[in-house]
């Protein structure tokens, strides 16, 4: 299969809205692909790459300026396997190697296999084939049930793997995906609910149901069998190299064989969590997949760094040969207390009382986390999927900013001003500072509307980006803040999304850095 076949179904997949128009796209593409390359098309055509990471950012892609190539001729295998060579280069001189490769792969490419390329590898490739259509999509393509494709895909991790299974692996091949201890669990996801009323509506209204501090840390899933210990992080990235200590922890349970998942965090010497990139830090960028044996090596031998990292585990998956995925979660959260000591526990209150859930709320707030988490007790853990039976509730924070510049949007936003920069108010030098950027929240209408008001604001324009007199007022929603040197403020928006924009409202309205800083002290 050539890369053109796949860059063409990107764009046809990304012009359309229709849940079953873009699953009737994607299953036509694997109805084509051979053996090996469905993998590849999976991984691709949900934004990934299978080598996770290869070096190559937007930094980098904005060193390429090949010229087009005239014709289509690049493989899809062919593209992966130059991809592989990129991420395994290393040592001196591996940015020359990696950047030669980069050149001669673009200089290879036609103009819209160029425009795929270079938004698969900056991670933009937005084009609504989330991991459920795609799990349709296999199905449709391999003519067999979703819900087995499903279950496969959620024990085993790897869609790819799945997909090609699917395809090509005979009547019996999904059913060989089974739990395995050592083998990373697509993590079970949650929806959201507007605060402790809501979630209690939607799990049901005087029904008991287990809230859980929701921790700003790092989720990760940890697997031990025996004397080895596997932790991966939610994107199932092997760091268990890096966390010595839970492996320590996890080592000290009494039960041999577990898989549990939970969040690690970091913290002050007050007790107070730290900010969420301190603890990110001790993961790093370059952990791949299954890239780090597990069980090798003296653990009490293996440096630590500063930060130490705490992990506060809510579920079990598997415990001593048995598996608990299927169970209610009244029964798994029952066998984890009974493994877990409360120290290494998320605190968690069990209650069909709302005062009670108001309170236990809170509680978390005031001492730095984000929320909670409002879990139905009959639930079995629907690995990869956002469940309805898990919400999470957090305090929405909103500021008024103003509009720096904008940029054009790619896929169905193709032709309108998208992505927004943000700025708040810098009253040491009259101007503004930069908090980040964001396209979330848009409708349609938001998008068509401030095309056609930024328009007329602009002051100067690149390839990609309109910036425009900073005029524009805008809402914006978020969830907290965080240290950035991105920025020359210091700070950038976690989350942000437009709640509206705001037009009638003044620029000298709009939030200064100051105010700004002010809520990131915890």
């Amino acid at each position: 299969m050539l890369l053109t076949t796949i860059a063409e179904t990107s764009e046809a997949v990304a012009g359309v809205s229709a849940r079953r128009a873009k699953i009737a796209q994607l299953a036509a593409l694997l109805g084509r692909t051979r053996p090996g390359e469905a993998a590849v098309a999976v991984a691709w055509l949900s934004g990934e790459l299978r080598q996770r990471q290869i070096g190559v950012g937007w930094a980098a892609l904005r060193d390429v300026s090949e010229p087009a190539a005239p014709v289509p001729g690049l493989t899809v295998l062919g593209v992966d396997e130059r991809l592989a060579a990129i991420g395994r280069c290393g040592g001196p001189g591996s940015q020359a190697e990696r950047r030669s490769l980069l050149s001669d792969l673009f200089g290879r490419a036609t103009e819209l296999e160029q425009r795929f390329l270079a938004r698969l590898l900056g991670g933009e490739l937005r084009q609504g084939a989330q991991e459920g259509v795609m799990v349709e999509a296999v199905a449709r393509a391999a003519q067999r049930p979703a819900g087995e494709v499903r279950r496969a895909n959620m024990v085993h991790g790897d869609a790819g793997a799945v997909a090609e299974a699917a395809l090509f692996g005979g009547p019996d091949a999904l059913a060989a995906f089974r739990l395995r201890v050592g083998r990373a669990v697509v993590p079970m996801l949650a929806q959201s609910a507007a605060d402790v009323d809501d979630a209690q509506a939607r799990l049901g209204l005087g029904t008991a149901a287990a809230f859980e501090w929701k921790l700003d840390g790092a989720r990760i899933q940890v697997h031990r069998d025996g004397s080895d210990v596997a932790v991966f992080t939610r994107s199932l990235d092997d760091v268990t190299t890096r966390v010595p200590e839970i492996v320590e922890q996890v080592l000290a349970l009494a039960v041999p064989r577990l898989i549990l998942d939970g969040e690690v965090m970091a913290y002050r010497p007050d007790g107070r969590p730290q900010p969420f990139q301190v603890t990110m830090s001790r993961f790093g960028t370059r952990a791949g997949r299954a890239s780090v044996p597990t069980g090798t090596g003296p653990i009490g031998a293996r440096d630590r760094t500063a930060v130490e990292l705490h992990p506060h585990f809510f579920d079990v998956l598997h415990s001593d040969g048995l598996d608990l995925i299927d169970e209610p979660l009244e029964r798994r959260v029952a066998m984890l207390d009974s493994i877990v000591p409360a120290a290494a526990l998320v605190p968690r209150l069990i209650t069909a009382d709302s005062a009670a859930a108001h309170a236990f709320l809170a509680e978390a707030v005031s001492r730095g986390h984000e929320g909670v988490m409002a879990k139905a007790l009959d639930t079995p853990y629907e690995a990869g999927r956002r469940g309805a039976g898990w919400l999470k509730v957090k305090p929405v924070h909103t500021l008024d900013l103003v509009v720096l510049a904008v940029e054009w949007g790619s896929g169905r936003r193709q032709g309108w001003l998208s992505n927004l920069h943000l700025g708040a108010a810098d009253p040491a030098n009259g101007g503004f500072v930069m908090l980040g950027k964001t396209f979330k929240g848009l409708t349609d209408a938001m998008l068509a509307w401030q095309t056609e008001h930024l328009r007329g604001l602009e002051i100067a324009r690149d390839e990609r980006t309109v910036h425009v007199r900073p005029e524009l007022v805008v809402e914006i929603a978020f969830d907290g803040l965080q240290a950035s040197s991105r920025y020359p403020g210091g700070l950038a928006l976690r989350f942000a999304r437009v709640k509206a924009h705001r037009p009638e409202l003044d620029v000298s309205r709009v939030a200064t850095i100051d105010q700004v800083r002010a809520l990131a002290i915890p």
